[in-house]
Formats: structure tokens, sequence, C-alpha cells
């Protein structure tokens, strides 16, 4: 029984391979059990009120688990179980969930089939693209966020009360219009070059476009651990994913509307789309990626026509969806570059596109990032005091890089020369011409004096260096 997806058992399988197994050792010797810890897995079906109950059917949590395993038990040790409504009814709904059309979108096959290299690859190569985002007129260093500012508890309870209905759409999103403005004349004040809307409507990276795209559910209960005392609520993508509507387009509209700076679009990735959510398991993973990268695809090509001149995709998950053995490596990182490329790579020379990836070991898939072709990533590196770096050095990486100059997961607010300092260490391994000055990740969990002092700092930083 997998432990790591909450989809149902086939039992008939499971059935198969246990008796496989039984012809080789013996009886006594045998265990059955889930694959892994159900630490991976909610809590409880059966309070899920809220899902359509067909796919409610095909699912199965942490309880539902331990009666699949406890049914396995009891069919090897009981003739009375061959016929029972258990196994009956898991099999009509593994067979259902392969035939539903719930499930099958045949619009969004034939698009995966229609995938080529043109769809796959820039106009142009960095180094022309390079020449034609001189007219962007960015000053050396230039400055920028990662892209969400604080979700203060003023603005998680208003989303609370509109999501009870204690408030109307419009006072909901007059709150989020004030919030929004409020952040784009701060960062104008202080001298940010490229500037983001904040995200103040948005409730997690992921859930907020699961939210919007066709082939996701959401449950209320679906608590798991992610790392630490940290939890998270994951999405599950059951079915083809489709985009029937503008995800990102009203609130970067808006905020543009706001200032003659250059407002930067912001996305998640598909790879992070697809590792924060629990995943269908009746097709691989690689075309439930391209599936969610055509949907951004779309998205992007939507933001630059609104006059969007900067998109940021971000990748935090890249990374961390390594395989464990390094021999599958290539194989996932081909389809994770070609989703990343798929949802990016159809805009104008013009349009800049930047990534964002979080902590980890660079050095052995630098040559996958460089396949990105990004024209500027940002990546986290003021904790280990740049020497994340290092790895790039020896590279010799192609295109823009925004080294993190403070550690947004810490309340502490670095003082100037820590930073200078730090962007001075960037130069012995980066062209100072590619770097790009910004905070470490999002700055959603933190407070708004100490984001405002820390960014402060960071232009008068970058405007020094200049």
């Amino acid at each position: 029984v997998n432990g790591r997806n909450i989809w149902k058992n086939n039992l008939s399988k499971s059935i198969e391979i246990i008796n496989k197994i039984k012809s080789k050792i013996s009886h006594d010797k045998l265990i059955i059990s889930s694959s892994c810890s159900l630490l991976h897995s909610p809590v409880d079906l059966n309070k899920e009120e809220g899902i359509n109950h067909k796919i409610k059917d095909w699912l199965s949590f942490s309880d539902q688990k331990l009666k699949e395993i406890v049914f396995l038990q009891n069919y090897f040790n009981s003739n009375l179980l061959k016929d029972s409504m258990f196994l009956l009814n898991n099999i009509k709904a593994n067979k259902t969930r392969k035939i539903s059309k719930l499930i099958h979108n045949q619009r969004i096959k034939n698009k995966l089939k229609l995938i080529s290299s043109k769809l796959l690859n820039r106009k142009n190569k960095y180094t022309t693209r390079k020449e034609t985002q001189k007219n962007l007129n960015l000053p050396l260093f230039p400055t920028t966020t990662i892209g969400s500012f604080p979700q203060t508890q003023k603005v998680r309870k208003a989303r609370l009360r509109f999501k009870r209905k204690e408030i109307s759409k419009n006072n909901y999103e007059n709150f989020l219009k004030s919030e929004t403005k409020k952040a784009i004349k701060f960062q104008e004040n202080i001298g940010i070059d490229v500037l983001v809307h904040g995200e103040f409507e948005r409730n997690d990276m992921v859930e907020y476009f699961g939210e919007q795209l066709d082939g996701f559910i959401f449950t209320k209960f679906g608590w798991v651990q992610s790392y630490g005392s940290r939890c998270v609520k994951p999405p599950i993508i059951y079915g083809d994913i489709n985009r029937n509507t503008q995800m990102t387009i009203k609130w970067s509209k808006y905020a543009q509307s706001l200032t003659k700076k250059i407002v930067k679009g912001m996305l998640t990735g598909p790879v992070t789309i697809l590792q924060w959510s629990f995943v269908r398991d009746d097709q691989s993973r690689e075309l439930t990626c391209k599936q969610i990268a055509l949907a951004l695809r779309d998205e992007v090509l939507d933001l630059e026509k609104i006059g969007l001149k900067i998109i940021q995709i971000d990748e935090p998950a890249l990374r961390e969806g390594l395989p464990l053995r390094k021999s599958d490596w290539n194989s996932y990182l081909n389809w994770a570059i070609d989703s990343f490329k798929i949802a990016s790579s159809s805009v104008n020379d013009g349009t800049q596109i930047h990534t964002h990836m979080c902590y980890g070991e660079f050095e052995d898939i630098l040559d996958s990032i460089e396949k990105l072709d990004a024209d500027v990533i940002s990546i986290e590196t003021s904790r280990s005091n740049m020497e994340l770096l290092d790895s790039f050095k020896n590279y010799k990486y192609p295109n823009s890089i925004g080294p993190g100059v403070y550690d947004i997961h810490s309340p502490r607010v670095p003082t100037v020369n820590e930073m200078k300092n730090l962007l001075n260490q960037a130069q012995k391994y980066i062209n100072k011409e590619k770097i790009w000055v910004n905070p470490d990740c999002g700055l959603k969990t933190r407070g708004w004096p100490e984001v405002k002092q820390s960014l402060k700092s960071m232009v008068a930083v970058a405007k020094s260096l200049r």
C-alpha cells in the first residue's frame, strides 16, 4: 500500500503481488505494510465533505490505508473475504476512475502532442536578448524583491472573512487594492528598480494557481507535515489540467497602472506546482508537469500582452524533485527543464524571464540551470556568505544572477555593511554587469517594520556600489 500518495490502493494488484511473494517465502515470514510512514498522507478522508463524491471514491487517506492493509491481512487468513463488498467496491472504484470523463480532456492531450522545438526555445540566444533588453533602462546592480510582501494578520483576517462570506467581494477587492497600492508606493519611495505587486490576494503559491485550473481539487483537513513544525495542505491533481481563466492578469495590470516603473509578473513554475501537490498516478509525472506548463504558457503570453516587461516563474522545488537514484536524474531533469521552457519560451526577446530557486547545492545541476535559459535567476546565498556561488565561478554561468543579500528566514535586520560585504563577495564570482540585488526569498512571513528597514538598506547598498 503506497504510503506517499492519496489514491485508493488497487487491491487486486496487491493480492497478485502478495501471491507471487508467497510462492517464494514461507507464510510466517510475510508482513503486509504500507510502503513508508503515513506521515505524508492526510489523516481521514471521511472528514472531507466538500469533495466531489465521484472523485472522493478514488481517494484513500491514512485511516483508509490502514483499513486496506488490514483487509489484505484478513484476505489471506480467511476464505470469507474473497468476494467481499470491500474488494468489489475497490475494483469498481479503480475501474471507474480509469475511464471517467472527469479526468480526461482530449483537447489537452492533443496539445501535448504538438509540443515542438519552437515551443521549447526562445527566439534568440541570451546574448542577443540581453542587447534587446537594454531598452528596460535598468541601472547597474538593479534591485528587486522575490515577489511576496508581508501577509499580515490584517490580510489573513480579510481573506478569512471573505471566505466565510462576512464581507462582499467588492469590499475584499477594495481592501486588496489598498494593500497593493501601499506596497507599490513604498517600493517607489525607497527607489527599488523593479517592483512587485505583493501577492496579497494569494493564499499560497501553489494553491492559488490550482484553484483556478481544471484538474485540481482541494481538501479542508488534508494537512501533512512539510518540514520541522510546518504543515501544508497540498492540492490534489486528479485529471488533465486546463486553464479556462486568466489567473494573475487582473492584479498585475492593476499594479502596473499605479506606477511608471516596471512591475514583475509573478508565477509559480510547473515543476514546483507538481512537486507541492498530490499528483495523479495514472499517467507519468512528466505528462502532468507539461500540462501545467502549457497552462502557464498561456498566462505568460497574456502578461506580455498587457505590457509587462519582466515575468518571474519561480521554481524553488526544481532540485528537490531529483530522484534518489542518480541514474534517474537525467530523465527527470530533461522533462523538468522542458516544462519550464514550455512555460517561458514563447515571449519576445525584449521580455525578460526571471526564475527563483531556494537553498540547495547547485554545482551538480548547473548545466541544467543554464538550460532553463532564464534571463535572470535568483538564489538564496546569504546564509553561506556567498560560498554557494563558488560553483558559479568555476562554471562561468552565462546569464544574470541575483544572489540573495539577506536571509528572510530570520527576523533580524542585516546592516548596510553586511549586505555590502556580501555583494563584494559576489563580485569575486560574477561579473558586476550580471548581478541583481534582492533578498534571499519572498517576504510573506516577515513583518513590515523589518522589511522596510532591510529593503531601504538594500537599495542604499546597490546605489553605493553604482
